[in-house]
C-alpha cells in the first residue's frame, strides 16, 4: 500500500472512509473552443478575412482550461484535471515537443478517421518543458489537488515511425529518460500526482519487461511523496498480469466497465498488490450510469482491494462523450463513492479483498 495517498482526502472529507476520486485525464472540449483553433489554423492562410491570432488562440485555451477545471470541481471530484484542453492527441501533442520528431502528414487509421502520426529521425532530446505551464495554470486555477496524465514513453514509441534507433526499444529507453526530466520539472513546479499513460502495452504484452524497465527509468530520483500512477486501457489483461504487479508504480488504472467486468477475476489469483484505480463508468457509451450502477460497480473493487487503496474513476478519458453526458458521470460517480464510503463506515458493507501475502 502506498502511503502518499491519504494528502488528495479533502480537509471538509465527510466520512471515515475515503474512496479516492479522479478522472483519467480528457474530458470533451467546448464547442468554441475547436471553432477557435480553427478559426486561428485558417488564419494562417491568405485572403482570411475572420483573424484569430496566436494571443487570442492562447486565451481562449486558458479560458477553456479554467472552465473545464471548475467544472471538475463542481462535480465534487477529490483530484482534477483540466480535461486537457491544451492537447490535441496523446501522441502527437508531445513529438510536436520533443526535438528529433518529424511530421509527414496524416495516415489513415480505419474508416475515416487519420492520426498525423510522427516519425522520429534522429536522436531524441528534452529541448522545452511540455506540461509545465499547464500544471501550473490549472494549479493555480483548482482549489483541489490537480493530477497531471503524461503518455508513457513506450506509446511514444509504439505509435511513431522509427527512423533513427536500431530498436523500438532503444527509442522507448531514450524517451523514457526525456519523461523523467519532464516529471522532476513537474515535481519542481510543485505536482504531487502524475499519471503515466500506456494505451500500447495490453495491445503488445510481449514487451511487458520493456515497459518496466522504462518505468524505472521515469521514476528514478522521483521523491516518495509523489503518487505516480499507471493507466492501461482496453486489452487482454491476462496477457500482462502479474507481471505489472512488478512495475515501479502507486497505483495501476484499469478500464472494466466497458467489458462488463468480466476481466475481474483475472487480477484476483495471485491478489492485487498494488492501489486500484478502477474504471467505474463506461465512456464508450453516452448514457449516464446510475448511482446505484456505478455504487454495484465500486463494490466489485472490493474484491480486489480494500477501500484505503481504491480509486475511483471513469474507463478511459471523456473526451469523445457530449458534455452534458460526461459530466452527468462525474457527478454520478462522485455520489455513488460518497454513499459507498458512508455504508463502509456503517458496515454495512463486507470487503472481500484478499490480504496480499508478505513479502
Amino acid at each position: 500500500m502506498s502511503d502518499n495517498r491519504e494528502q488528495f482526502r479533502p480537509a471538509d472529507h465527510p466520512n471515515e472512509h475515503f474512496l479516492l476520486t479522479t478522472v483519467v485525464g480528457s474530458y470533451p472540449k467546448p464547442k468554441w473552443v475547436d471553432r477557435t483553433r480553427e478559426l486561428h489554423e485558417r488564419g494562417e492562410e491568405p485572403d482570411v478575412e475572420l483573424q484569430v491570432d496566436e494571443d487570442a488562440w492562447e486565451e481562449a485555451k486558458d479560458d477553456a482550461a479554467r472552465l473545464i477545471t471548475e467544472e471538475h470541481e463542481h462535480s465534487g471530484l477529490d483530484v482534477v484535471t483540466d480535461g486537457e484542453m491544451r492537447r490535441n492527441e496523446m501522441t502527437e501533442y508531445f513529438a510536436h515537443r520533443i526535438s528529433g520528431y518529424e511530421f509527414y502528414g496524416p495516415v489513415k487509421v480505419w474508416g475515416h478517421n487519420y492520426f498525423d502520426k510522427p516519425s522520429v529521425v534522429d536522436e531524441v532530446g528534452y529541448d522545452e518543458q511540455w506540461l509545465v505551464d499547464e500544471f501550473e495554470f490549472t494549479d493555480g486555477v483548482a482549489e483541489r489537488p490537480v493530477k497531471v496524465p503524461i503518455t508513457g514513453p513506450y506509446t511514444l514509441a509504439s505509435w511513431s515511425f522509427n527512423e533513427a534507433y536500431d530498436t523500438e526499444e532503444e527509442l522507448a529507453h531514450a524517451l523514457a529518460d526525456l519523461v523523467n526530466e519532464e516529471i522532476e520539472a513537474l515535481v519542481d513546479a510543485g505536482a504531487r500526482y502524475i499519471q503515466i499513460d500506456e494505451p500500447a502495452l495490453a495491445t503488445t504484452p510481449d514487451d511487458t519487461e520493456i515497459v518496466g524497465d522504462c518505468l524505472e527509468r521515469i521514476v528514478a530520483g522521483i521523491p516518495d511523496d509523489v503518487r505516480v500512477g499507471l493507466h492501461v486501457c482496453y486489452g487482454d489483461y491476462s496477457r500482462i498480469y502479474p507481471e505489472v504487479l512488478e512495475y515501479p508504480v502507486d497505483e495501476l488504472d484499469l478500464e472494466l466497465a466497458n467489458g462488463d467486468y468480466e476481466q475481474l477475476d483475472v487480477f484476483k489469483d495471485p491478489a492485487f498488490t498494488k492501489d486500484l484505480a478502477l474504471g467505474v463508468t463506461d465512456i464508450h457509451d453516452a448514457e449516464v450510469e446510475s448511482v446505484e450502477e456505478i455504487k454495484e460497480n465500486i463494490r466489485k473493487g472490493l474484491e480486489l482491494v480494500p477501500p484505503e487503496r481504491l480509486t475511483v474513476s471513469p474507463d478511459c478519458g471523456l473526451k469523445l462523450l457530449p458534455r452534458d453526458a460526461a459530466y452527468g458521470k462525474m457527478e454520478n460517480m462522485v455520489q455513488a463513492a460518497r454513499e459507498v464510503e458512508a455504508e463502509l463506515d456503517s458496515g454495512e458493507i463486507d470487503v472481500t479483498a484478499p490480504e496480499p501475502a508478505d513479502d
